[in-house]
């Protein structure tokens, strides 16, 4: 699980998204691909020119816009936050770990500051894109400076167990897939309280469908489409994938997007049997009258449990369908303990499905998703997703092999003290 502060998009029309351009000065700080700046009608000729699809929608969104949904984001975090303090209560683990999850934000804001500049600056990512009519149906696109060809497209969805999940804390990962040549889109969704797991579920869908029918648009390629998931995010988008292929082997016709298409699945730190779970997270101040309301009652718990159901013989032909899996965690791993991943790939090898398990020894919870890449260099998580994602792609494949290390984001120092004093 992770957590962060809470945050809530206001809705807006669809299609809908911001564009600024990057300064030069950025390219001092970041290994982040930066574009000189242009106008958007000659940027929108230069993409559709070279990928030979319909051009981009972009538009500049008014200061005076973006004061107003400001002000109604901030009214909505916190009348949330005060419903969301009525389930917690507050305690002495509540607190004692708001404080440490305080201190270690500080620590890593050197990184923070330099990844959260390129996310509301660079002409690489389109933020807020409407994807559906729910609160919170918004993704935002990491886009590579190169247009040539059709890209690869990696669908992320975050962590945030459940309650403090938000489509930006996947911008670390999609401004450095984005420099490999890799579309990745992270898609926000509804939280607790204001929806429930199949709310979750369903957002996420949803998002999965948008990319599906609209990432051609952006130079991405529809028949190169990844799923990923982190923690909470984990859970949530093998949740859609399995319910979307259940769907899909029953012919129902309120299918939006096929689940046989999703070129494999990518897992990092996340729980697949909540049974499992329940004790555990409580101990942890996830609470389990609290994840119990998130997950509509325990008679429900087995219905989000894809451990659960792809054991289910009525399921069979849903396994079939189901991509290749690779499940990543770590061993060190104390918010969802490493052997959730393992027992979900003995089942799903059990059952006929093509499951692969990667372990990290001695990685926590956050080390792969947020130390390792703000540490800079070589990673084995990044190397290992780019490898796979290229595998078919033998020029690609080239680029990556002389590929600059990445940028060090954050001192050594400040890593290994935040690592110490992580609540996670």
């Amino acid at each position: 699980m992770e957590s962060a502060s809470l945050r809530q998009t206001s809705s807006s029309p669809p299609g809908e998204m911001v564009e600024f351009e990057t300064k030069p000065l950025l390219s001092k700080f970041l290994s982040f691909p930066t574009t000189a700046s242009t106008s958007n009608q000659q940027r929108r000729r230069r993409v559709a020119a070279k990928i030979g699809s319909a051009p981009r929608p972009s538009r500049q969104q008014s200061f005076g816009r973006d004061i107003g949904h400001a002000a109604k984001e901030t009214y909505l975090i916190t009348r949330l936050s005060f419903t969301l303090l009525q389930y917690l209560g507050v305690g002495y683990r509540w607190i004692t770990r708001l404080l440490a999850l305080g201190c270690y934000a500080m620590l890593l804001m050197p990184g923070f500051l330099q990844v959260a500049y390129c996310y509301y600056f660079s002409s690489q990512v389109q933020r807020s894109i409407v994807y559906g009519d729910q609160p919170r149906n918004r993704l935002d696109l990491y886009l590579p400076t190169n247009t040539d060809g059709k890209k690869p497209v990696v669908v992320f969805v975050t962590g945030g167990a459940w309650i403090i999940g938000y489509k930006a804390w996947g911008s670390l990962l999609g401004l450095q897939l984005a420099d490999r040549n890799i579309i990745v889109a992270c898609i926000d969704y509804r939280n607790f309280p204001q929806g429930t797991i199949s709310d979750m579920v369903e957002d996420a869908s949803r998002g999965i469908s948008y990319i599906f029918n609209n990432i051609a648009d952006y130079g991405g390629d529809p028949d190169r489409i990844y799923l990923m998931g982190q923690s909470a995010g984990a859970h949530i988008s093998s949740c859609a994938l399995l319910e979307q292929a259940i769907k899909e082997s029953k012919m129902e016709e309120s299918i939006s997007w096929s689940a046989s298409k999703i070129k494999a699945y990518f897992g990092l730190s996340g729980g697949y049997n909540l049974f499992n779970l329940v004790d555990h997270f409580d101990s942890r101040g996830l609470y389990r009258s609290i994840l119990l309301s998130i997950m509509e009652g325990e008679e429900s718990l087995h219905l989000f449990s894809p451990e659960v159901r792809v054991q289910d013989p009525s399921n069979k032909d849903a396994v079939s369908i189901l991509p290749p899996i690779t499940l990543f965690h770590g061993t060190a791993d104390y918010s969802i303990p490493s052997d959730a991943s393992k027992i979900f790939v003995d089942v799903l090898k059990k059952v006929g499905a093509q499951a692969e398990l990667v372990l990290y020894d001695g990685k926590t919870h956050t080390d792969l998703f947020l130390q390792d890449p703000l540490r800079g260099g070589k990673d084995e998580l990044f190397d290992q997703l780019v490898a796979v994602i290229h595998a078919d792609d033998k020029e690609a494949l080239e680029q990556d092999a002389v590929a600059p290390p990445r940028r060090r984001l954050v001192p050594e120092i400040l890593l290994k003290l935040a690592r110490n004093i992580s609540p996670f």
